[in-house]
């Protein structure tokens, strides 16, 4: 099954009709009907802007973004999803960028300011070959070559040669945060690359949380009403938000992460924001399974569970979802579904408020 058909079971699992669609951008009716391709575009983008398709947000992980090829791979999913739905995009730090800038401000801690200043210089590297990997055209190589520099230029300010230097968890958060920043600048230009408008949006614009750094709470009413302000005009004008995951901002503005691998969460907020009917998880495993399959090797894919089974899969140590995303999807009904970046004929599994078949799958896990 195809991308676009594991798309439509979706919809029409929803009960929603999948959206009529001209023929696929490059195939040779396409290519021999251009007048006819242009109608079909303008089509797709009147109802994006009319409000009328389903919204849904796609969240990425850092193993779905890690290099210039798995970046345009899951950028290809938000363009053939447009065909039928509005889209919101919220994107990890590439793999392996956090652990590396959290070394940098341990680094910092112990007067290790050589070894800071190289790592972060590497890391800019890193995302600027990245870039030149894209393969972009030279005025927007250019565009977006200059901010990532300024996004390194602030990422240096940070890192002393030599002195003093105080380290609190405040740093630590700030320095956390350029991996999403950096990588959200990347996705859209990869969207932009494939035709999709797009624009980067830094989550600490919009998302208010305490001042406990490293591990900050959400105001989630506030950063609702925040959130739309900032997401609703780029939705409105056809543009998808690629929205930074795991920071926000304190009252003062100081910049906040919400935890170690809590993307899916700023993904249940922004679907929440949004008022989203579904949001996307998009990993590097087929789905949810009865167990962890390192501990369990007779674990068995689910197709469909309800929150409440979501709950008992995580509290018998099955690795689900980061733990605040369902009791935010169970308040607000939001349809959760977790799939596979490198299989997207593959289903996935559904969590939702419905009753789901899972008894036998999970009795078969068991046995």
């Amino acid at each position: 099954m195809s991308s676009d058909q594991a798309q439509e079971s979706v919809v029409e699992e929803r009960g929603l009709a999948p959206a009529s669609r001209g023929p696929a951008p490059g195939s040779c009716a396409a290519a021999l009907h251009p007048q006819a391709r242009a109608v079909g575009a303008q089509a797709e983008l009147a109802g994006v802007l009319s409000g009328q398709l389903p919204l849904f947000v796609y969240k990425f992980g850092g193993s779905s973004l890690a290099g210039a090829d798995r970046i345009l791979h899951a950028a290809a999913l938000v363009r053939d999803a447009r065909r039928q739905a509005r889209l919101a995009v919220v994107v990890s730090a590439m793999r392996g960028v956090t652990d590396r800038l959290l070394s940098i401000a341990q680094s910092l801690v112990d007067g290790a300011f050589g070894l800071a200043r190289a790592e972060a210089e590497f890391l800019i590297h890193l995302h600027n070959e990245t870039l030149r990997e894209l393969h972009l055209n030279a005025d927007e190589h250019a565009q977006v070559q200059r901010d990532l520099h300024l996004l390194g230029r602030d990422l240096l300010q940070d890192l002393p040669l030599q002195g003093k230097r105080k380290v609190d968890a405040a740093l630590f958060d700030r320095l956390a945060s350029f991996g999403e920043r950096f990588s959200a600048r990347l996705f859209a230009a990869a969207l932009a690359k494939l035709g999709v408008p797009a624009s980067p949006v830094v989550s600490s614009d919009f998302l208010l949380t305490s001042d406990e750094f490293r591990i900050a709470k959400p105001d989630i009413a506030q950063s609702k009403r925040n959130g739309r302000e900032v997401l609703r005009p780029l939705l409105e004008a056809g543009i998808v938000p690629v929205v930074t995951g795991f920071i926000g901002a304190a009252r003062d503005g100081r910049i906040t992460t919400l935890g170690r691998n809590s993307s899916d969460y700023s993904g249940a907020i922004v679907a929440h924001v949004l008022d989203a009917n579904e949001l996307v998880i998009w990993t590097d495993v087929d789905g949810i399974y009865t167990a962890n399959s390192g501990a369990a090797p007779v674990a068995r894919l689910l197709s469909d569970v309800t929150y409440a089974q979501a709950y008992a899969l995580a509290a018998s140590g099955a690795k689900v979802l980061h733990a605040e995303v369902l009791p935010l999807a169970a308040k607000t009904r939001l349809v959760v579904w977790v799939r596979n970046t490198f299989k997207p004929h593959a289903r996935g599994t559904r969590i939702g408020p419905e009753r789901a078949a899972w008894s036998e799958a999970v009795a078969e896990g068991a046995a």
